[in-house]
């Protein structure tokens, strides 16, 4: 009979995997509890309800990633006074791949659960990630502001969620697109030359000039 570790550690992969293949909307209770072959009571009994479930399924990978990524970055920080963005981004990889010794493909399980979480609204994750991980997000945030700081605050908000759009996309299809260039251009990659690819074109996209857009109206 299993014992309660073993029961908490079942519904998290089978909540986990349903997660990032679904979505936490289209995942029900009910589907997870069936994955994992348990009861709706464990569920109620080790996490108390689907919001913390959720948050448990993330923690899994942020209480790892977020303090090797906030030490990889104040090692840059004290290294050099400006750090060039490319470089900020450039530190969270080595903290990414760890992820990989939490779960088998912890990296991209990762990134698609973060980004389902802001493509499905889920303000509470929002709440959990700002407050439970405030530090290490503050550090990570003024490091990106320090490094291009001629532009404004608004700008960076919707560059940021822009690029971590495009982290997330590329995490999801990541399997096609190395199919894609080996059969096209006899290119091999894992994920950690997917990532270390589109770090340039996340920096570039971040620090590119920026104008107010003026609509006139003909006449």
């Amino acid at each position: 009979m299993a014992n309660r570790s073993d029961t908490k550690i079942r519904i998290l992969d089978a909540a986990e995997k349903l997660f990032a293949e679904r979505g936490f909307s289209d995942t029900s209770l009910r589907l997870i509890t069936g994955r994992a072959e348990v009861n709706l009571a464990s569920v109620n009994y080790h996490f108390g309800s689907k919001k913390e479930l959720i948050r448990a399924v993330l923690a899994r990978y942020l209480d790892v990633f977020m303090p090797a990524a906030a030490g990889q970055i104040q090692q840059l920080q004290q290294r050099q006074q400006q750090v060039p963005l490319e470089q900020v981004f450039a530190a969270l990889v080595e903290p990414l791949l760890q992820l990989n010794q939490v779960r088998h493909g912890g990296t991209t399980v990762f990134l698609q659960l973060l980004g389902r979480g802001y493509i499905e609204s889920q303000g509470h994750l929002r709440w959990f990630i700002t407050t439970h991980y405030r530090d290490a997000l503050q550090q990570f945030v003024s490091a990106v502001s320090d490094s291009a700081p001629q532009v404004p605050a608004a700008e960076m908000f919707w560059r940021l969620h822009f690029t971590l759009g495009t982290i997330v996309f590329t995490m999801a299809s990541a399997d096609a697109l190395m199919e894609i260039a080996a059969a096209d251009f006899d290119e091999h990659n894992d994920i950690e030359a997917v990532i270390r690819k589109v770090i340039p074109y996340m920096a570039a996209g971040v620090t590119a000039p920026w104008h107010t857009a003026e609509i006139s109206a003909a006449g």
